[in-house]
């Protein structure tokens, strides 16, 4: 059993846990997932850590309440356990030598793209973020990518807050007026990803892209989280949790990704209204 050591409601969405694991807190890096249990009856979901405190022993992961398992996992109070917490898993993000890098995070991407914003910047890279929110009420981690970013661009779909616009606009302007990044790094929605990836074929910018598909065991023997690449014109299968996540935003097939992500959004929204009734009636 894991305990609960903080809870933080980052918005009305998204909420942020500290959890106290010694072992995975000594091992993770950026990039890296765990996949967790509520209880011994809950479904395995995975989540990419955030951040970890090694002298405390615990790891911060950011989740947004879009499911009935997250659902679940959100009326866990501090000082309560959840059954697993196992990690880490899939490999971290290759970051060595880098030096020019523009990390972008949209929505509750953004607690994946930060840890990889700060450890670029720890290594003395010059780090510029873009980070995307449909409005202002939704905007997390602001304060935390403004610690760890050279150049900081928040945008907001209706220009409630930041830039109106997507991350893609600050971008295609950087990459338009002559900016040479030896990489970009994104994580949030599929749509989001593969759109910052078109906004940067023009240029041949290197694009490193994390996908989180759906994920039983976390060790490649389920298929679950199965990606098609297409590398020097084959179609070649790849797996998230193990080859990943981050792939090479210039070889993954993001249609059949985004079809595959819609084939149980009937069957998690059905189980997400089960699990609100249940906890309304309780």
């Amino acid at each position: 059993m894991y305990e609960i050591v903080t809870k933080k409601e980052l918005n009305p969405t998204v909420t942020q846990m500290e959890i106290k694991a010694p072992l995975v807190a000594n091992k993770v890096k950026p990039g890296q997932f765990i996949i967790l249990r509520v209880d011994e009856n809950g479904e395995r979901i995975p989540l990419t850590v955030a951040a970890r405190n090694k002298t405390e022993g615990t790891v911060k992961i950011i989740f947004q309440i879009v499911g009935a398992t997250t659902n679940k996992l959100n009326q866990k109070i501090e000082g309560e356990f959840i059954q697993d917490f196992v990690g880490p898993l899939g490999e971290p993000t290759h970051i060595d030598g880098l030096k020019k890098v523009c990390v972008i995070g949209g929505g509750v991407g953004c607690a994946i793209a930060m840890p990889i914003a700060e450890a670029l910047h720890n290594q003395g890279a010059e780090v510029t973020s873009i980070i995307g929110f449909r409005n202002k009420d939704l905007v997390i981690l602001e304060n935390e990518f403004k610690a760890c970013s050279d150049t900081l661009h928040i945008m907001t779909d209706d220009g409630s807050y930041g830039r109106h616009g997507n991350v893609c606009v600050p971008l295609s302007e950087m990459l338009s007026d002559g900016a040479q990044f030896d990489m970009v790094i994104t994580i949030g929605p599929l749509i989001m990803m593969k759109f910052v990836v078109e906004a940067a074929r023009p240029y041949g910018t290197p694009v490193t892209v994390s996908m989180n598909p759906i994920m039983i065991d976390g060790t490649g023997m389920c298929g679950g989280c199965r990606l098609t690449l297409n590398i020097d014109g084959e179609r070649v299968t790849k797996f998230a949790c193990v080859d990943g996540p981050d792939f090479d935003g210039y070889q993954v097939d993001f249609d059949e990704a985004m079809s595959r992500s819609r084939m149980y959004s009937d069957f998690e929204r059905h189980a997400y209204e089960d699990s609100c009734n249940l906890f309304r009636k309780a």
